[in-house]
């Protein structure tokens, strides 16, 4: 590497991987998220496995998932050697003989994902004497990773500063213009961390009735009181708009599906407190497809939701 200044994580990567695989070869280096039981490529440098970003492996399968805790070396020229990694059920779906290993943590000091690497080949016993090297790297991008995920709860909070234009007057929350903005610049963010997310789709079911029979007065005192409630249900950092007529949206960071499923019944339990008939779907966002598809999967659970209250 010619310069140790880097515009962000992405660009850092990309460097560290690059400068690793002329040092010591390996035929992978990869950069990786851990979500649960996901273990997600971020970036790569592939001479070999076919492991493009976006790929999700299981997290318990890896030969990581053992060195993270320290029941293995960090560094193993062969890694048949090791009993952990031998047995590994990665082992028997890919061709690994030697292993390079370093965590990347979160501020917190919990972790984020690693910086690994896998040869087909054993390396020299030599590699290990390059440990603090990795150590030196992996520190690197943490630090990077830990400075630009604060920025970035920054920027997030920049963009969702009121504005006329992406606001609905009625409601006071997101319209679907400043949905759609969010969304797309979110995306980008998940790409690029392995953020988890998900998308909520809700549709109130008496609306049309109560404009036919209270007036139309009524119908938007009604869509009022569920967007506070909505807005009251829900964490700062999460984002609520309503998309037109009687249909709102909410996009929720950093949930796993036992946490989604707690915040959609309260939802449904807020709503309910407040006499309001609701139908909800959801879907959490997956590295193999992105925001725009889960708001197309949540939008139908919503609409299945419906139609069996309908039946009902």
């Amino acid at each position: 590497m010619t310069s140790i200044s880097f515009k962000n994580f992405h660009e850092a990567g990309k460097a560290v991987l690059h400068f690793l695989h002329q040092k010591f070869g390996f035929d992978l280096w990869m950069i990786t998220r851990v979500e649960g039981n996901d273990w997600i490529v971020l970036q790569s440098e592939d001479h070999g496995y076919n492991v493009k970003p976006g790929r999700v492996f299981n997290w318990a399968d890896s030969f990581c998932s053992h060195m993270v805790l320290g029941n293995a070396p960090r560094i193993a020229p062969y890694s048949e050697e090791i009993p952990l990694y031998a047995s590994a059920p990665i082992a028997k779906q890919v061709d690994i003989k030697a292993y390079i290993g370093q965590p990347l943590l979160n501020e917190d000091g919990s972790l984020f994902g690693t910086l690994c690497a896998i040869d087909p080949q054993p390396k020299s016993r030599k590699i290990i004497e390059d440990e603090d090297l990795i150590e030196l790297f992996g520190n690197l991008l943490s630090h990077i990773l830990q400075r630009e995920i604060r920025e970035n709860e920054q920027i997030r909070l920049h963009e969702r500063l009121r504005s006329e234009a992406v606001i609905d007057a009625l409601t006071g929350i997101y319209n679907r213009r400043g949905w759609n903005q969010f969304i797309e610049a979110e995306e980008q963010r998940c790409k690029q961390y392995g953020y988890p997310a998900a998308i909520f789709m809700i549709d109130l079911n008496d609306l049309k009735l109560m404009n036919d029979q209270r007036g139309h007065a009524e119908g938007d005192r009604l869509l009022q009181q569920a967007a506070t409630i909505l807005k009251n249900t829900l964490r700062q950092e999460d984002l609520v708009a309503r998309l037109g007529g009687d249909e709102f949206g909410i996009l929720t960071l950093g949930h796993d599906i036992h946490r989604i499923e707690q915040l959609k019944n309260r939802i449904i339990a807020a709503l309910k407190a407040a006499k309001i008939s609701a139908a909800i779907g959801y879907a959490i966002r997956h590295p193999s497809f992105d925001l725009e598809s889960a708001c197309a999967h949540a939008d139908e659970q919503m609409y299945q939701h419906k139609r069996r209250n309908k039946r009902h």
